[in-house]
This record gives structure tokens, sequence and C-alpha cells, in this order.
């Protein structure tokens, strides 16, 4: 039997609408959906989708990198697949159309900077944020956070590790809107009006010129911080902290 596509894809008019479909790995970043994500993004856009919503199924919106296979990566293999989920980033941030995200449970690590990079920031109540990258000397997505939350609560978050909830989010300016699942519908329809009220190519060069000074700083400093030698030992000391908490 073929595996089910990591990515589901539905249309509405212009709206394209992207679920990561892993819930048994709570969405987590592999190569794998890395790779469908960015494919259903262009043929999204090659589609002339006018907005695109990114969702995540089940219980979670993105847990963050997927290292079930940590074990059999080297240095450089995950250097790759980091390197691979910022050009993601950097995809979606730079769309020439509206991004909308709407998330749920966990959205932690690299599923929070997927969140983090697009226009609008829905998050469903109960929703969890945390960046733990940098606590194994990770430094992803770090300038668009900052553009969103301020340098200084950047850090702060960067520094803690701590959880923040939708409300803390919503304060912060992480997340542009807590709505109710049932309440989706009303929130999503006035965005999709206004993604499609001017030409798409008026909208295109509205975002060209407004929303791109921070990609290229981040692909240098996450290149800086996974060229630094033994990155699959930090994330496992990383992971082995962190099992050691629970228990």
């Amino acid at each position: 039997m073929t595996a089910p596509a990591p990515i589901r894809t539905e249309r509405d008019g212009d709206v394209a609408t992207l679920t990561l479909d892993r819930p048994e790995r709570g969405n987590a970043l592999g190569q794998e959906i890395v790779d469908a994500l960015s494919e259903a993004f262009d043929a999204a856009l090659a589609t002339g989708a006018r907005m695109i919503v990114l969702r995540g199924s089940g219980k979670h919106f993105c847990t963050g990198l997927d290292l079930s296979d940590l074990d059999t990566l080297s240095d450089g293999d995950l250097a790759l697949r980091i390197l691979r989920i910022e050009l993601l980033l950097q995809k979606v941030h730079a769309a020439p159309v509206t991004t909308v995200a709407i998330g749920q449970g966990r959205i932690f690590g690299a599923g929070a900077d997927l969140f983090a990079a697009c226009d609008h920031r829905v998050t469903l109540p109960g929703a969890r944020f945390s960046f733990p990258g940098a606590a194994f000397g990770l430094v992803l997505g770090t300038a668009r956070l900052g553009a969103l939350v301020g340098e200084a609560r950047a850090r702060a978050i960067l520094l803690s590790g701590a959880a923040v909830d939708a409300e803390a989010a919503l304060a912060l300016g992480l997340a542009t809107e807590i709505t109710g699942e049932e309440e989706l519908g009303a929130s999503i329809a006035p965005k999709t009006a206004a993604a499609t009220r001017l030409e798409a190519i008026t909208v295109a060069a509205l975002h060209a010129r407004t929303r791109r000074a921070d990609d290229d700083g981040d692909l240098a400093a996450l290149a800086r911080s996974v060229a630094r030698p033994g990155l699959v030992q930090r994330v496992r000391e990383y992971r082995e902290r962190q099992i050691a908490q629970r228990a």
C-alpha cells in the first residue's frame, strides 16, 4: 500500500489550505513533509491561489523537528535538514500572496517558526508555543521573531525556553488572533476578501517591498550555528535533559 501524502491540499476558490498530515508524529518536520509542503506551496501559487492557509491535523499544529531518526544522522545530514526548513520558512515569509497559519496544541520549535512566518497567525484556545532551538545551539528564525515581538522580548523567549500560552502569544504579537474552531469561517472570510481586493501583481509588489528584510540575516545566522561541530550530540543531550526533567 502507498503511504498517504504528508500534506493534504484543499482548494476553495482563491484559497488553498495546506494541512500537515502526520498527526502520529505531531506533524514534526522531517525531510518528507518539508519537501511536500514546499512543493504544495509552489503548486498553490502556480495555480493562482490568492491566500494560502497552513494547518496541522490532529492535536498539534507542528511539534518541531522530526528527530525520530536522529541516531542515523550525521552532523551534515541534520544541518542540511535544518537549512532546508529555513528555506521553506523564507518561501512562506516571502510569498507574493497572503498567508494564514491556524495553530492548535503544541506549536514548538520549527513549527513555531513556520507559524511566525505567516501574515495572519490565528491560534485556537489552549495552544502553546516554544522555541527550544537555542538550547542546542540552533539559531532559527530569530530575526523574524524579533520583528514580530521586538528584539528584547524575542531574546527573553529564546533565552528562557519557557512555553508561551495563546493569550501571552497574542499579547506579544506572535499570534494575531485567538479564535475557536467554530468561529474560523467567520475569521477567514474578511482575510480572504482583503487578500483578493487588489490585483495579484499589486499584492506581490507590496509584499516584496514591506516584509522581507530579515530572511538573509536569519539564513546566515542559522548556517553559522549548524556549522559548529557536534550538532547531533548537542541535540541528543538536549533530548536526554528533557526526558530527565519529565521523569
